[in-house]
């Protein structure tokens, strides 16, 4: 089988600026949630997908917003958006979908434990994470666990990550740590570029491995020394981000294997849920 888990969070928000815009009989905008809905209906239609899990960032704030002042906020976020986070959990659970709510975590770590635990499962052939986020793909194994763009059709395993990104799915963190991540807040290390980084990384797979001068690095990459010398003066920096940038794999889940099994949901509470926000076609379709 395949266990396939979503990410709520950008589902939503791919809806929101890619579905119509739509309001409930109470006024309420509801077009993303809608969206959603008719999304994941799509994949859940698919024949292989018999194993469904879907996390969200219930809250934007996570145990990173204390480590570091910078991190993520949901400062920014449409309103019409921000009201629906709630109405879209309860969407998927009307739809019979297993909802895993993050709150002092973010859905990517939902997600990262999802595929380490249920990874581990000999029924389970492959996990697919439903994300384009770069964040997952450090979570990446093999052939396994892979990470896949709904929206662009894009799988990427771990030769896709390489091919991708220029190092192995375990340096992603330490990747994203010198680069930077502007839609986490993580500034990254001056001059530390996505070319030049791959390039270290791929000789040294993690930051603590690079030594502190450019003479003593095993690899000849441009502007060596400037690369050196700022991640010498901002080396706890960089760790700090690496900490920000590496995925819990310990979120407890209560949910066994077998309870991600999804089936045609109840009827009543979706035509409940449909009728409360001005969507009765989708249960007609």
């Amino acid at each position: 089988m395949q266990l396939h888990l979503v990410d709520g969070t950008y589902e939503l928000f791919r809806s929101h600026f890619g579905a119509p815009p739509a309001k409930a009989p109470d006024g309420r905008q509801v077009g993303a949630t809608r969206g959603m809905m008719t999304s994941i209906r799509s994949l859940l239609r698919q024949s292989d997908v018999t194993h469904v899990a879907c996390a969200f960032d219930t809250v934007i704030r996570s145990f990173r917003n204390e480590m570091f002042e910078g991190y993520k906020t949901g400062e920014g976020i449409d309103p019409e958006l921000h009201q629906q986070f709630e109405l879209a959990e309860r969407a998927m659970r009307a739809m019979g979908v297993t909802v895993w709510s993050m709150r002092e975590f973010e859905a990517d770590d939902g997600l990262a434990s999802g595929a380490a635990q249920f990874g581990q499962d000999q029924r389970v052939d492959r996990v697919v994470l439903c994300s384009p986020d770069k964040d997952l793909t450090q979570c990446v194994e093999g052939t396994r666990i892979v990470c896949f763009d709904r929206r662009q059709r894009l799988l990427l395993d771990a030769e896709g990550v390489v091919h991708k990104f220029g190092v192995k799915p375990a340096s992603i963190p330490d990747w994203l740590a010198l680069v930077g991540d502007a839609q986490d807040g993580i500034p990254g290390i001056p001059r530390w570029g996505a070319k030049s980084t791959s390039a270290v990384l791929a000789q040294y797979e993690h930051i603590e491995a690079i030594p502190d001068a450019a003479d003593d690095w095993a690899i000849k990459v441009r502007g060596a020394a400037s690369l050196a010398k700022n991640l010498a003066a901002q080396r706890d920096d960089a760790e700090l981000y690496k900490q920000l940038a590496t995925l819990r794999r310990d979120v407890p889940i209560e949910e066994s294997l077998d309870d991600l099994a999804w089936s045609r949901p109840d009827t009543e509470p979706l035509r409940e849920l449909c009728a409360e926000i001005g969507f009765e076609r989708f249960v007609r379709d």
